[in-house]
Order: structure tokens, then C-alpha cells, then sequence
């Protein structure tokens, strides 16, 4: 009796939690996004897994919202994708991927006395799936963990996707190898209810208590002020503003990507241009994300190497260079990154955009020419 009070005890701590994350986010965070909109309905749905899966919960209301809540490792993965991949967008395909899961739960269950191997099948592939999109999800973590450039989800998003994926991972696993939390001395309920109130807290902290933002600009240039008084100088801010203090290391990157180019070089990381710049890799970060507004580095690097692909492009000196030359040459080590970078960029592939710039500038030559041969000649006189 005393580990079902705990675990009632837990659960009603969980659903607290998500449904106060849930009232917050809709009531003052704006604007509502789609990694919001996407933690609200985590958050729904933590909140309810809490509830039915309690002790002593009618069985009937299990059956009927299991289904739904069986599709959840689906938004997690969806929100890992949206937190940690900047260009991410919700297709179609993923509200068919979720109803799809969802189907497959409701059957499992609508046939698990009359067809229960085939039940049991749903469940095993279902798991399968599940363990699937976690991993997806850790991947895609890990590949884009270096080239972020947010201090705050760089250290709480990584942690609140690793314990929500491990969740996802150990609900899974034990369908697959009969594994239960009893072999670890407690009891399933019991250990569900720490992982989701471990969860729910990791959310409210991040929701209630962000880190302080610092302005790059403003830091760095008191960092400098502080090692050598004389090197600060007055450039345009990246708000806009005229006339800002802005950091000697501010100034010294700019040289770095205009005049050196340093973006040219294959296989360029973070780590890399703090070396060049010689100061450690989380200020070049603040200075980037703060300073400058990027929240991921390639994103950055990709600016620069767009717009040197932009000129070459544009330039009918070189119209029979090929687009994966242009491309390489600005710093991009295949065409597929390239063309997916530029379009996201200008709207136009670059073919297309070569297509327009050369005719604007066929055009604006052929009026020049116009104008030349229509000129007034002067009269000589004498």
C-alpha cells in the first residue's frame, strides 16, 4: 500500500506539472510555434499517460486512450526534429504516420481476445516502430549537437530528449523481451511514474527558468574592454542599430569570412574558427547566436557561401562554369546540401537562378546598347 500511495503520489505531481507547462505555453508564450505546439500535445499526453495507467484506474478508460497515447513516440520524434533541426517543417505525411499508429493500437486492441497472435504482432511492431523513431530522433540529436549554436538547448533540450527517449525505449523493449521492472525490485507502475515525473520536471525547468540571455555584443565587448582597453571599435550592430559597441572578436570574424573567406575550406567546424580566432568555442557561439542572430553554424557558414554562389551565378563570365563547381568552390562538399541551402535561401534552384540573373542582365545590356546608338550626336561647329 505504501508504494501505491507514492506512485498515486507521483503521478498527480506529473500531471500537475504538464498540465500547469500545458496552460503556460498557451496562455503567455507566443508565438506558439510548432516545437510548442508540439510540447503541448507532449505535454497532454504525459499528462493522461500518468492518469490511466495508474493503480486502480477503470480498465475501460485504458482501452479507449491507450491508442492515442500508444502514437506518442511519434511526437516525440517529431519534436526532436523541430527543437534540433532549424528547417524543419510538419508534412502532411507525418499526421498520416501518427493516424496510421494510432489505427494499428485501436486494432490491437479491438483484437486481442479474438485474434490474439495477431495482436500480439501489432504490439511487437508497434515496439519495433517505436524504438525506431527514438533512435531517429537520437541521431538527429547528435548530428546537429556541435553545429548548434543555442546555449539553452544545447544543455536542457539534449537532456530532456535523451530521458524522454530512454522512457520511449524502456516502455518498448520490455514488449519485445518480456522484461519487467519487478526484476529491478519495484514495480512497473511505480518505476513509470519516476521516469514521467523525472520528465515533467526537466520540462517545467526549462519552461519557467530559461537561461539569462546575455548580448553578445555587449558581453564581448565587455570581455575585450577588460584584456586590453583600446580594442573595441564602433560598427553597426545586428539589430540594425548605428553607432554600437561591438568587440574587436566581432570585427575580427567579420575579416575572417570577407576578406580571408575562411568559409571556402572544406570541412570547416566551430571548433576550427575559434582556433583561427584563437578564444574558447562557447564565446565564438554567444557571438554568432547573440551577436549575430544564427542559431546553428552552418546556417552561418552557408550565408556566405550562398552569396559568393549568388555572384558566380549572376556572372555572365561564367555561365558554362557548371553549378557543382560554383558550389565547391564557395565551400559546400556536394550539390545536394547546395541546392536544398540555396532554394531555402532565394526560393529559386540554381539553375533557375542563374536562368533569371543572365536574362536581367541580357536585358540591361541590350538597353544600354539601345540607349548608346539612340544618343544625340553632338554637332561640331567650324
Amino acid at each position: 500500500m505504501e508504494a501505491t500511495a507514492l506512485d498515486l503520489g507521483l503521478r498527480g505531481a506529473v500531471a500537475g506539472l504538464f498540465l500547469m507547462i500545458m496552460v503556460v505555453t498557451l496562455g503567455r508564450v507566443r508565438p506558439l510555434d510548432t516545437i510548442k505546439w508540439l510540447g503541448v500535445a507532449m505535454a497532454a499526453s504525459g499528462a493522461l499517460y500518468a492518469i490511466v495507467t495508474a493503480p486502480f484506474v477503470p480498465k475501460a478508460t485504458v482501452w479507449w486512450i491507450m491508442p492515442v497515447l500508444g502514437a506518442n513516440p511519434v511526437l516525440v520524434w517529431l519534436w526532436a526534429r523541430a527543437s534540433f533541426d532549424d528547417d524543419f517543417v510538419v508534412r502532411r505525411w507525418h499526421g498520416v504516420l501518427w493516424l496510421a499508429v494510432v489505427s494499428v493500437w485501436f486494432s490491437v486492441i479491438y483484437t486481442w481476445t479474438t485474434w490474439p497472435m495477431f495482436a500480439k504482432a501489432g504490439v511487437r511492431s508497434m515496439s519495433i516502430l517505436a524504438i525506431i523513431l527514438s533512435l531517429s530522433a537520437a541521431v538527429q540529436t547528435v548530428r546537429t549537437w556541435k553545429t548548434d549554436l543555442v546555449a539553452g538547448r544545447r544543455r536542457l533540450r539534449l537532456a530532456v530528449l535523451i530521458l524522454s527517449l530512454l522512457i520511449v525505449v524502456l516502455l518498448s523493449v520490455p514488449e519485445l523481451n518480456s522484461i519487467s521492472a519487478k526484476s529491478f525490485g519495484m514495480s512497473g507502475s511505480l518505476a513509470t511514474a519516476v521516469g514521467l515525473l523525472a520528465i515533467a520536471a526537466l520540462a517545467g525547468w526549462g519552461l519557467f527558468h530559461p537561461p539569462p540571455a546575455i548580448p553578445a555584443v555587449a558581453a564581448m565587448a565587455a570581455t575585450t574592454a577588460s584584456e586590453n582597453a583600446d580594442r573595441a571599435a564602433p560598427i553597426k550592430a545586428a539589430d540594425g542599430g548605428r553607432d554600437a559597441t561591438a568587440s574587436l572578436l566581432l570585427r575580427r570574424l567579420d575579416n575572417l569570412m570577407t576578406v580571408e573567406r575562411v568559409y571556402r575550406q572544406e570541412g570547416l567546424t566551430i571548433g576550427g574558427l575559434a582556433a583561427k580566432l584563437d578564444l574558447p568555442e562557447y564565446r565564438l557561439r554567444q557571438a554568432i547566436n547573440e551577436g549575430l542572430g544564427y542559431r546553428n553554424f552552418n546556417a552561418f557558414l552557408n550565408r556566405y557561401r550562398i552569396d559568393e554562389a549568388k555572384a558566380a551565378l549572376s556572372d555572365p563570365g561564367q555561365r558554362d562554369v557548371a553549378v557543382l563547381t560554383i558550389a565547391m568552390d564557395a565551400g559546400f562538399q556536394s550539390i545536394g546540401p547546395f541546392n536544398r541551402a540555396f532554394k531555402a535561401e532565394s526560393g529559386l534552384t540554381p539553375t533557375e537562378f542563374r536562368r533569371d540573373a543572365l536574362a536581367r542582365s541580357a536585358a540591361i545590356a541590350l538597353e544600354n546598347d539601345e540607349k548608346f546608338r539612340n544618343r544625340p550626336i553632338p554637332l561640331k561647329i567650324g
